[in-house]
């Protein structure tokens, strides 16, 4: 009987491949340390064990024993590719002259000017120490157009390590710079000088020039925000779009069509493979001799390529072009493009290039909005569909593409981001058809009428398909309602959805029914995800409590990004000084001090209310921002062992004792937080150490009375 069941699967076998790579790179990511020679060399026996046993064993088994070979080489991949990119981090913070090559222009957050440098040179600092990229915030009046691709920059600044998780088990930025190889992040408040231009630049430099420089006459041509939107989307420079735009696009489930991913390499390609393809059948001498759909296949390659370029080169719009490759060789090996097949070998490459991505959102929303879209009009093919009138079967097709592309990805969407569009099939469905039919053909028209000058036709036509994309963001992020929000969850939900998911999809026979159990599971899962009760920034500045009217926090300004994190993965984003006026807090100047069901933290901030403070103040815990020397009654959580340990999070357990878990001790002792030093498990302090510490300390105050 299983047996029949394994033999059943052969011919499906393929899909597979990407889901136990997927599987040992997560495995990799999850582990509690970096896996050492030992444990290499046995990962290398194992593996070879695997492979010899599936040689010999019956048939029907192999798939599972070689699906075990390839859950090992995913975590060889991720090894592998961790030393690859192995770059020097700045372990401390530095303020003094940076100076370095531009190799990168956007804005941060704050809406500042950010640059990133290479070939970094340091006061005082040897070669082999320094960050191999280091990525500065410019403040002041500088505009971005005084920065130029190449150019080498010097500036004084602050420098610092790149920062942990806001909150443990939180986003791990410490990780994503360690793959980008950005040693430092930091901003200036000077003017930034200019000390060589460009020398002999390389073709990457060449390349990055030519696409601010294309980025910058679309704004000139077409001012506002639908050049900034048309600068992004045809060169991926996004610099120039406001945040209200921003805000507005992610309200309403748009936000995908600023990023040039799949759907943009898609539309793109789609688009000349048609034109080329339609065009050579007009002249019958050469669509009878040629083979027509080959060379437009070849052309939408070329054209996809110089797109990937153009466009900076991100892992998205590479992940995209790797996918439109695939379908396009499929078509001229004369296989089915679009298949759950031709998804699969998409998925391998990515990951064996970069194994990192499968962490990103980017990477997983774009492959579930794919197979999602493959597998359901692969089942819909036995339905005749012809019934329907012929003016309704585009229509039917869009609005069906976007309803399963929408909730095939809102779950990735909603635990990366916390939030979920309510009206954002209306939005796409008002939108992508646009995109598709209008704004990336007159994209195209563009580029291939500059040469003689008449680009501003093509940009005009761009600009009222873009205009109306706007008008629609803006009126549905304006509607009541438009943007729920929802918790955070733990980090085994995804993984156990995703693999329910794709069981649906690739298992074959009516066992594929059992995949529902661990959807089911993910999602009740998730609604039992509890947030912790209180939460320390790892700088020691900002504390966090939750209360019945949501979560309170210590101070209505600074640390506003960690404070911004912590409210939208409790899933109810709001503005700092509203969260700071709950109650929960007890403030007393500079100190602050909670209360959780009789353990008591205070926390101080700055040299003088850490002076002032008599011993513990008759606190379990102190935090304090501030480096403290001093022997005190307490545990103290000062600034020095915060940057050891990073955020914290405490919670009372059933029992009463007091657990503190340290983001350290979830992101594990890695290669890119080596500077934080050995991890510790999560620290429990019973209440029976708590009286007894009460007794000491009540002895120790009689004895100096006496």
């Amino acid at each position: 009987m299983i047996e029949d069941i394994l033999l059943a699967q052969r011919g499906a076998l393929v899909g597979w491949v990407p889901v136990c790579l997927a599987i040992g790179i997560g495995t990799y990511f999850a582990l509690p340390s970096e896996p050492g020679f030992l444990l290499s060399a046995y990962l290398v026996l194992a593996a070879l064990g695997c492979a010899v046993l599936a040689r010999v064993i019956r048939i029907a088994y192999a798939p599972i024993v070689l699906g075990l070979l390839l859950v090992l080489a995913g975590i060889g991949l991720a090894k592998y590719r961790t030393n690859d990119v192995a770059a020097p981090v700045l372990n401390f913070r530095y303020y003094g002259p940076i100076e370095g090559r531009v190799v990168n222009i956007d804005r941060s957050a704050s809406d500042a000017v950010r640059l990133t440098l290479d070939q970094v040179v340091l006061s005082r600092m040897s070669p082999e120490r320094r960050p191999a990229r280091v990525r500065v915030s410019v403040h002041g009046d500088q505009v971005i157009e005084t920065f130029k691709p190449g150019e080498v920059l010097v500036m004084t600044g602050h420098l610092s390590p790149p920062s942990g998780p806001a909150e443990p088990g939180g986003f791990d930025f410490q990780r994503h710079a360690w793959f980008l190889q950005l040693g430092a992040v930091g901003y200036t408040r000077t003017p930034v000088l200019r000390m060589a231009a460009p020398e002999r630049p390389t073709w990457a430099m060449r390349i990055f020039a030519a696409r601010m420089a294309l980025s910058t006459a679309v704004q000139e041509a077409m001012p506002g925000r639908t050049g900034a939107f048309a600068a992004a989307i045809m060169t991926g420079d996004r610099s120039a779009m406001d945040q209200q735009t921003l805000q507005n696009l992610r309200a309403a489930n748009l936000a995908h069509l600023l990023a040039i991913s799949g759907l943009h390499m898609g539309l793109l390609t789609g688009f000349v493979f048609a034109v080329i393809r339609y065009g050579l059948a007009l002249f019958p001498p050469v669509a009878l001799r040629f083979p027509t759909k080959k060379l437009a296949a070849i052309c939408a390659l070329i054209v996809g390529a110089f797109y990937l370029a153009l466009s900076g080169g991100n892992v998205a719009t590479e992940r995209a072009f790797i996918m439109v490759a695939v379908m396009f060789v499929a078509v001229l090996l004369d296989r089915r493009a679009l298949t759950l097949r031709a998804v699969a070998i998409a998925a391998i490459i990515v990951l064996v290039w970069q194994p990192e991505a499968l962490t990103g959102p980017g990477f997983q929303m774009s492959f579930a909005a794919t197979t999602a879209l493959v597998a359901v009009f692969a089942a819909l093919r036995r339905f005749d569909l012809h019934r329907l009138p012929k003016w309704t079967r585009p229509v039917v097709s869009v609005a069906l593409s976007s309803f399963i592309a929408g909730l095939a990805t809102a779950p990735i969407a909603a635990a990366h981001f916390n939030q979920v569009a309510h009206y954002g099939l209306v939005a796409n469905l008002l939108s992508v058809p646009l995109m598709g039919v209008l704004v990336m053909p007159a994209a195209v028209l563009a580029i291939c009428l500059a040469p003689l000058g008449l680009w501003q036709i093509g940009l005009w036509l761009m600009e009222w398909g873009l205009r109306w994309i706007l008008f629609v963001a803006a009126n549905v992020a304006g509607q009541p309602g438009a943007l729920g929000h929802v918790v955070a969850p733990n980090a085994t939900v995804l993984p156990i959805l995703a693999l329910g998911l794709l069981w649906i999809i690739l298992w074959q026979g009516r066992t594929r029914l059992l995949g529902l159990a661990p959807v089911c599971c993910a999602f009740v899962l998730w609604s039992l995800t509890e947030r912790p009760i209180l939460l320390v920034a790892d700088n020691g500045a900002l504390l966090g409590v939750a209360g019945p009217q949501g979560r309170a926090l210590s101070k209505p300004s600074g640390s506003g990004f960690v404070a911004g994190i912590w409210l939208e993965n409790d899933g109810g984003p709001v503005a700092q000084e509203v969260a700071a006026s709950r109650p929960g807090l007890v403030r007393e100047g500079r100190k602050v001090s909670v209360s959780l069901n009789g353990w008591d933290i205070v926390q101080t901030s700055g040299k003088t209310a850490l002076a002032a403070l008599s011993g513990c103040d008759g606190a379990d815990i102190l935090i304090t921002n501030q480096t403290d020397d001093v022997p005190r009654p307490c545990m103290v959580f000062d600034v020095l062992r915060l940057r050891q340990t990073g955020a914290l999070a405490l919670d009372v357990l059933s029992n009463g004792d007091l657990q503190i878990t340290t983001a350290h001790s979830i992101a594990g002792a890695r290669p890119w937080n080596s500077a934080q030093g050995p991890v510790s498990p999560p620290i429990i302090i019973s209440h029976v150490q708590k009286e007894r510490a009460a007794d000491a300390t009540l002895l120790s105050q009689n004895n100096t009375d006496q």
